[in-house]
């Protein structure tokens, strides 16, 4: 069973607790930039893989595109059962969903029950506290932390394995 969900990620840095010598004021670079790009993620919670796609906007053509792009990752005569979340762009009669990919939709306002969003905390732990020149960077910035992310299946396994419900893959 996989688990798919998407995230914003944009040129106004984000901030979060940071150590400083006592006495003195932590600082951390800001700009006032508002352009955005967008992760989209399919999580495999018992193996630790992820399918990682950056793509411009969210929108059911898009969402298209990455479906299809996943489903041609996916081994041959292998079916994935995807579970996502209610989003407009995810359950318009439009969206062109590939052969290999049955969809199962979350009931609304429940995102504690997919646990592909437990992946964006770790991707945001690289973009923190820095400013990015334009989307080109952030995006060589997301696409090098998700590689980082790859190479720790464990890590992603414990972050988004908590329902306790997940059988055995192989």
């Amino acid at each position: 069973m996989c688990f798919q969900d998407e995230a914003r990620f944009g040129l106004k840095p984000t901030s979060r607790r940071l150590w400083a010598k006592k006495g003195q004021r932590p600082t951390a670079p800001s700009t006032v930039k508002y352009q955005w790009t967008y992760l989209y993620a399919v999580v495999e919670p018992a193996l630790g893989r992820v399918f990682w796609f950056v793509l411009p906007k969210v929108d059911t053509c898009v969402m298209s595109v990455f479906l299809r792009a996943y489903a041609a990752s996916l081994p041959e005569k292998v079916i994935a059962l995807l579970v996502l979340d209610g989003a407009g762009w995810h359950s318009t009669r439009k969206l062109k969903v590939p052969d290999n990919i049955v969809l199962a939709v979350l009931p609304p306002y429940s995102p504690e029950l997919n646990p592909a969003e437990r992946l964006w905390t770790l991707v945001r732990e690289a973009t923190h506290h820095q400013t990015f020149t334009d989307l080109d960077a952030l995006e060589q910035r997301l696409c090098t932390r998700c590689v980082e992310l790859d190479a720790q299946p464990q890590v992603i396994s414990s972050a988004t394995a908590y329902l306790g419900y997940y059988p055995e893959s192989s």
